[in-house]
């Protein structure tokens, strides 16, 4: 018969300390991580605890508890694990991002994490280490499968990145063209306007989405635009690069860079061209920062003159942000996969061994 998990206090499975102060004059280079209540955050030549080791934010920023497999000094900001009472130290990192750090935050009347009183927690714990090693050997894979992800999608950006910078300038050309590049003002371009912004009181439940500045902040039941259409952010975070689905209400947060009039330049050509661009210098007023028309439309930007070239560019890079968007989602239900172990694993639900 296997043996039941069993309820108890926090401060029975382990023992939390503050950690020591370390003033940037005392630092000397080394290898050894400095922890603080973000994480790693320095170096320095001296250890003050024995790895593996556990540790959380004191104050500061409070609810990310971190892992650190060698030897370490954890900084004032946090608190550290100094007893794990014969407990798996992985495991135990594991059980102590399922605490609601934030509402012990400031519990005794001092801001920040009170040691005491999370010592008198309840929590769910497997009867061996056995079980608790196999939860955490568990969870530690789709963790690696993350960060082997994050690892991915941090070089497919800068992949990507690069690839603009070569295909949009004209520095690198795809086989087949030749043909010179033009410059052309963006009002020659484009119709540029901003349309009719709607108060929130006429948002729906359902509907057409709504595009402000930085992108769809809610739903309406009619719309003003049935065609995709690029916008540019021209109120308060100015120079943001949008793409609309197909029927959608643009506000007036928002200019439209409206093409559809214009069958020489290709449109997903154009949005990478456009997000490719620094609008900063086109921004004015200190109080309400924006972007108006007249500037807009005299902003100059190259282009390949032969529309078939700007197809092929554009297709390059939609596939690369397609691949990007797959990975992106593939991590996101990995989180997700990751979210619905813990909630099995660390309440006994689901028993390994």
């Amino acid at each position: 018969m296997i043996a039941a998990w069993s309820h108890t206090e926090l401060g029975r499975v382990v023992t939390l300390q503050r950690g020591y102060d370390l003033t940037y004059r005392d630092r000397r280079p080394g290898a050894i991580p400095v922890v603080t209540s973000t994480g790693i955050t320095d170096w320095h030549a001296v250890a003050r605890e024995r790895g593996p080791g556990v540790v959380t934010g004191r104050y500061g920023t409070i609810g990310e508890v971190f892992f650190i497999p060698e030897d370490y000094w954890p900084h004032n900001t946090s608190l550290f694990v100094r007893d794990f009472h014969g407990n798996d130290p992985l495991f135990i990192a594991y059980l102590l991002r399922t605490v609601d750090w934030q509402t012990h935050s400031g519990k005794s009347g001092v801001p920040g994490i009170n040691r005491n009183d999370i010592h008198e927690l309840t929590v769910f714990m497997p009867p061996t280490v056995g079980e608790q090693r196999a939860i955490a050997e568990a969870l530690s894979d789709v963790d690696g499968l993350l960060g082997g992800l994050d690892r991915l999608i941090a070089k497919k950006r800068d992949l990507k990145q690069a690839a603009m910078q070569q295909l949009l300038n004209g520095q690198t050309r795809l086989p087949g063209f030749h043909g010179e590049w033009e410059v052309k003002q963006l009002g020659d371009l484009a119709q540029l306007y901003q349309s009719e912004t709607i108060g929130q009181s006429l948002f729906t439940e359902d509907g057409f989405p709504v595009y402000g500045a930085n992108g769809i902040i809610g739903r309406y039941s009619r719309y003003n635009h049935s065609t995709s259409q690029i916008t540019i952010s021209c109120r308060g975070n100015c120079g943001t690069v949008n793409r609309t689905e197909q029927f959608s209400w643009i506000t007036g947060n928002a200019m439209v860079i409206n093409m559809d009039r214009n069958k020489s330049v290709n449109l997903d050509f154009m949005f990478h061209l456009l997000k490719s661009q620094d609008f900063s210098v086109l921004v004015t007023g200190s109080g309400q920062p924006q972007i108006v028309r007249g500037p807009l439309a005299e902003f100059q930007i190259r282009l390949p003159g032969d529309r078939a070239e700007q197809t092929a560019i554009a297709e390059v890079l939609t596939e690369m942000d397609l691949e990007l968007a797959a990975l992106e989602q593939r991590r996101e239900k990995t989180r997700a996969l990751k979210q619905a172990m813990m909630q099995e694993l660390l309440t006994g639900k689901t028993r390994l061994i």
